[in-house]
């Protein structure tokens, strides 16, 4: 028995009827383009969110996560409500509540269950546990009432919780990822059509890692900002005559950019045209075995990020500074931005080196001390037992 369901039955008196889990995410490139309907390049991490649950007949939910200090959270199916989800230290249950929610407002059978949750994945570090406790609930509530749902149908009820239930306006990437990742791959995400294309990626092979940099910030993305983003990103597309920001060819974009009066939505706009360029770049790249040639593709989209869309903050700026300035071939913030992490594409002996001049100059900068792991793509959710 595995360790979150032994903390199930002791929680709640009874073995549950199976645990499943779903990773965190890195997103290689191709940031805030989801929900421009664009293309993105993320990958799943070795850090899990797992979910062991059992069904109940009575159409109540109870939550409880080994990570928060809430205790369990009780909740009736039929008083659901996205106006009112679960606030203060329960807050975290609004991720499940929300899922459970989506699958009754599109009229799927389920009824009450209980929940014990247990992860790994780092909490506001820009590395989606939210996208996975979303993917893991959804994915257990598939498994035990029988849904027909795929992967893709998955990821999209998991998006609608977190949109219409939690209240974050994020596209569908991080839940795609999270369900539809495989190991030793990055996935091509074309976030309209959810095609996906499963890109070899193996920096051990190469000699290289990717550190992932935690800089330990935590970022809300409900506070606005990001739907700020959102808002005008849709307001250009519309400005521009196109359907959303991806119909518009990076060839064209320096006349597009003509054509906006606005200064800060030509920055939006700059930023998603010449991003989903850059995935374009990166996934010829890594098909090529040219890993180390995409290095400077993760630091045009810092630039990017940090001047055009605005999203960086002081502390991803060092920790991208000081990983080049090591010998990083390429670093970038990834994730929604506001705090969170960093990507750092380093030869493999460098890895102490690099590791030690980031960590120096966050203490110079009299900042927490970030913390560094290196990352590996790892595989989707699955069920454990």
């Amino acid at each position: 028995m595995t360790r979150t369901a032994q903390e199930f039955q002791e929680l709640y008196g009874y073995p549950p009827e199976g645990v499943w889990a779903a990773p965190g995410r890195v997103n290689l490139i191709g940031e805030h383009t989801d929900y421009n309907d664009g293309f993105a390049l993320p990958f799943a991490l070795p850090q899990r969110t797992e979910v062991a649950a059992a069904r109940r007949a009575d159409g109540i939910l109870r939550l409880h996560s080994a990570d928060t200090p809430a205790g369990v959270v009780t909740l009736d199916l039929a008083a659901l409500d996205p106006q009112h989800p679960p606030q203060g230290a329960e807050s975290w249950a609004g991720y499940p509540a929300g899922v459970f929610w989506a699958l009754l407002d599109a009229d799927l059978p389920v009824r009450g269950a209980d929940l014990h949750v247990r992860s790994d994945v780092p909490t506001g570090a820009g590395l989606s546990s939210s996208a996975a406790l979303e993917v893991a609930t959804a994915l257990a509530l598939a498994d035990l009432h029988g849904l027909p749902l795929t992967r893709p149908e998955l990821a999209a009820l998991a998006r609608r919780a977190e949109n219409a239930y939690v209240g974050v306006p994020c596209g569908v990437m991080d839940q795609m990822a999270s369900a539809c990742a495989t190991e030793g791959h990055a996935l091509h995400l074309d976030t309209r059509s959810l095609q996906q294309r499963h890109i070899p990626f193996d920096c051990e092979a190469a000699g290289l890692r990717l550190l992932v940099i935690d800089t330990r910030v935590k970022h809300a993305l409900a506070d606005g900002a990001y739907a700020q983003r959102l808002a005008s990103c849709h307001q250009a597309a519309a400005a521009l005559g196109v359907a959303a920001l991806r119909d518009l060819p990076y060839r064209d974009l320096d006349r597009a950019l003509d054509r906006l009066g606005d200064p800060v939505a030509r920055r939006r706009v700059r930023h998603v045209v010449t991003e989903n360029e850059r995935v374009r770049r990166m996934e010829e790249l890594l098909r090529a075995g040219r890993l180390r040639e995409t290095g400077p593709l993760l630091t045009e989209g810092h630039v990017s990020l940090r001047d055009d869309y605005e999203v960086s903050c002081p502390e991803l700026d060092l920790a991208v500074a000081a990983a080049d300035a090591a010998g990083a071939y390429g670093a970038r913030m990834t994730g929604g931005g506001f705090g969170g992490s960093a990507l750092a594409l380093i030869d493999a002996a460098a890895e102490p080196a690099v590791t030690r001049a980031v960590t120096d100059a966050f203490r110079r900068a009299g900042h927490t001390p970030p913390r560094i792991t290196s990352a590996s793509p790892s595989a989707g959710a699955a069920r454990l037992r």
